[in-house]
């Protein structure tokens, strides 16, 4: 027998669609969000119904890659995998260095200073002070409901306490 028999699959298992061959959907570049372009579901995943922050243009920031610093000894003492970027127009400055990656120090550089950048512009209407001020929302629901959870179990233990006394004075009284 060759071996093409045994790489074969079942009926079922292969794909009949005609919309797409894989091999295509596999190069196909994703496009870049910008205001005329769409959004598909699958972008829109696990997202609420909010603007998207401030782009930032790459000819406005200004990047830099410096030693990094803190725990790990030698190797991130002598690596330039720190990064400082920079947004020119208003001056604010990002320093990360989270991972031992270039690459990730990069995007996470980018995307706090594409919130901190929202604040600046924004203010307190900017999507962090939103998100903020939700979760502080939250956590005081969470304790008034913690607050009232404890009166109840208060007074139900009052109330058996003072059911448990009725009873003995009863018990006493027949005897």
């Amino acid at each position: 027998m060759s071996a093409s028999v045994f790489l074969r699959f079942p009926a079922p298992l292969t794909r009949r669609c005609g919309v797409v061959p894989w091999g295509l959907r596999l190069r196909e570049t994703p496009a870049l969000l910008s205001p005329g372009t769409a959004v598909t579901p699958a972008q829109m995943a696990g997202r609420k119904d909010r603007p998207a922050l401030l782009s930032l243009h790459e000819n406005e920031l200004e990047e830099q890659f410096v030693k990094g610093h803190g725990p790990g000894g030698q190797a991130t003492n002598k690596t330039s995998n720190c990064v400082v970027l920079k947004h020119i127009p208003s001056g604010l400055v990002v320093k990360c260095h989270q991972t031992r990656s270039v690459d990730q120090n990069r995007k996470l550089a980018r995307k706090i200073l594409q919130e901190k950048v929202d604040v600046f512009y924004n203010g307190a209407n900017s999507l962090v002070y939103r998100d903020k001020r939700e979760a502080e929302k939250k956590k005081q629901e969470r304790k008034k409901r913690a607050k009232e959870t404890l009166e109840k179990k208060k007074q139900l233990k009052e109330l058996w306490e003072s059911s448990k006394n009725v009873q003995g004075e009863r018990s006493a009284d027949s005897d």
